[in-house]
Parts: structure tokens; C-alpha cells; sequence
């Protein structure tokens, strides 16, 4: 799997629009055997089917499954679907996400706290979870789990509490379970962790990118996933200013890294005109 996702099987969840769909794309123009389309919105998810089932010339099997992966359950249910119709996955990107960009005593636990915690964290392990077992027995055909976390699980940030949260908790399980593949001699299963700044997709709407880290388009995005996707490579942060802030929170006292987090690069009001979809 070095150079294409020819001949393979990927699944991708939030796969109705947005970059979900620019994956799928990518899969049917390399000439993936299936692309396994997750998505809650019906409507959506069956307009992008036909769209990609029409540019796939009958080369690529487009598989679509409506499921809510906020019901944890359901993931279950429809990933016994997927086995027994289409077969395991050889690609997993776990890309459906939600924000919700308030003060911590705004959310709401059960309209707010719990979907963003089940979404962004509980489900890409549950998703994993349900398919690891055939890549690891798969002995030395290449496997691939994509987990789209972000640069505020690595960075705190107002209005972003839960949300960093979230994705603080995707990112240490993703990068625990490459360590504990690698360890155990599963290396031809390859994870790698993203942790993308703002994008510029209606989920972020309104959010204005820090000093230096202007927001990028999802097709920049999705392209440089995917590259590190085929090589393996373990973590991919973007843009480069993400890698910096890691480091100036590191070796900074607290009070030094709040006042060039907030007052220079801005940081600390980036979702102050945050609007996300409406």
C-alpha cells in the first residue's frame, strides 16, 4: 500500500461531504476495490453514492450504510452488516467529528458533552475495535487506521473545552495503540494520528486561524492525509506552526505561554466568531 489504495477496502465515517467525501474520491480514483461510505444524513449519503458510483465506472463497489456512531451500539450492528456483505476493511479513517464552541458551563451534558465525546473519541475505538482483529490476523497484508484528531487536543484553547478534550483522548489512544502494535509485532497494521489546525469547512465556520497558521482548505488537507496514510507514517501535525506551539508549551512557564498564545499568535480568541454550520 505504498503508493494506492488500488485492490483495497476502506471504510470512511462522515463520508456524506466535506472531506469525508474528498477520501472517497481519492478512493475511487486509485481504483479501490470497495469504499465503505458511514454517514447519519441519508439524503446526503445517497446523493454522494450516486455521484461516486458513476465516476467509479463500475470499478470500485460504492458501499453505503446510514448509521449514527453516537449510538455506540449501532456501530456494532453495522459493522457485522459490513462483514458479512462486503467482507473487513483494509483502510479505516475515522473522519466524522462534531465541535461545539462554548464555555464549558454552556454545554448541555446531553445535547453537547456526551455526542462530542462519543463522536470524537468513544467511536473511532469502537469502529477500531471492531475491525483490528481481522488486520492483525491478516498476517502480511498491509492495514491502515486514520484517526482525525486535531491540534486542540494538544493545545488548550476558550470555547473549545469538551471539544479538546475530545480530541485530547482520540490522540493519546490512537498513538498508545501504533506503540502497541509495533510492540507486538503487528507492524503491517500502520495507525497514524492527524492533528489538523482550522479547516476551512463549515464545521469551523467562523473561526479565524492564529498568527502564522491561516486556515487551510480541505483539499490541502485531505491530499496530505493521504499521503502520510500510504507511507505510514505515524503522526502528521498541519501547519507547521502546530509543531512550534507544541514545543513553545513545553519548555515556556505557563504564565509566558498564556500571554503569546493569547495576546501574539492569538490563539486564546481564535473561536471567538465561531458559528460552525448555523
Amino acid at each position: 500500500m505504498s503508493r494506492t489504495v488500488a485492490g483495497a477496502r476502506v471504510l470512511i465515517t462522515g463520508a456524506a461531504r466535506g472531506m469525508g467525501r474528498l477520501y472517497a474520491e481519492r478512493c475511487v480514483a486509485e481504483g479501490a476495490k470497495t469504499v465503505i461510505l458511514w454517514d447519519r444524513d441519508g439524503a446526503a449519503l445517497a446523493a454522494t453514492t450516486a455521484i461516486l458510483t458513476e465516476r467509479s465506472h463500475g470499478r470500485t463497489q460504492v458501499a453505503p450504510y446510514v448509521v449514527d456512531i453516537a449510538d455506540l451500539g449501532a456501530i456494532a450492528q453495522t459493522a457485522q452488516r459490513v462483514r458479512t456483505e462486503i467482507g473487513d476493511p483494509d483502510v479505516v479513517i475515522n473522519n466524522a467529528g462534531i465541535v461545539r464552541g462554548k464555555y464549558f458551563w454552556e454545554h448541555d451534558n446531553g445535547a453537547d458533552t456526551r455526542p462530542t465525546m462519543q463522536i470524537n473519541a468513544l467511536a473511532p475505538m469502537y469502529i477500531t475495535r471492531e475491525f483490528l482483529p481481522a488486520m492483525i490476523a491478516s498476517g502480511y497484508r498491509e492495514s491502515r487506521i486514520v484517526n482525525i484528531a486535531s491540534a486542540a487536543g494538544t493545545l488548550s484553547n476558550p470555547r473549545m473545552s469538551v471539544y479538546a478534550a475530545s480530541k485530547a483522548a482520540l490522540i493519546g489512544w490512537s498513538d498508545s495503540l501504533r506503540l502497541e502494535l509495533v510492540q507486538q509485532g503487528y507492524g503491517q497494521v500502520k495507525v497514524t494520528t492527524v492533528c489538523p489546525s482550522y479547516i476551512d469547512t463549515g464545521m469551523f465556520a467562523g473561526a479565524r486561524g492564529p498568527l502564522l497558521t491561516p486556515l487551510m482548505t480541505p483539499e490541502y488537507v485531505v491530499d496530505r492525509v493521504w499521503r502520510a496514510m500510504l507511507a505510514g507514517k505515524p503522526q502528521l501535525l498541519l501547519p507547521w506552526t502546530v509543531n512550534l506551539s507544541k514545543v513553545l508549551r513545553g519548555v515556556l512557564p505557563l504564565a509566558a505561554w498564556d500571554a503569546v498564545a493569547g495576546r501574539v499568535f492569538g490563539v486564546y480568541r481564535s473561536m471567538d466568531r465561531w458559528v460552525g454550520r448555523g
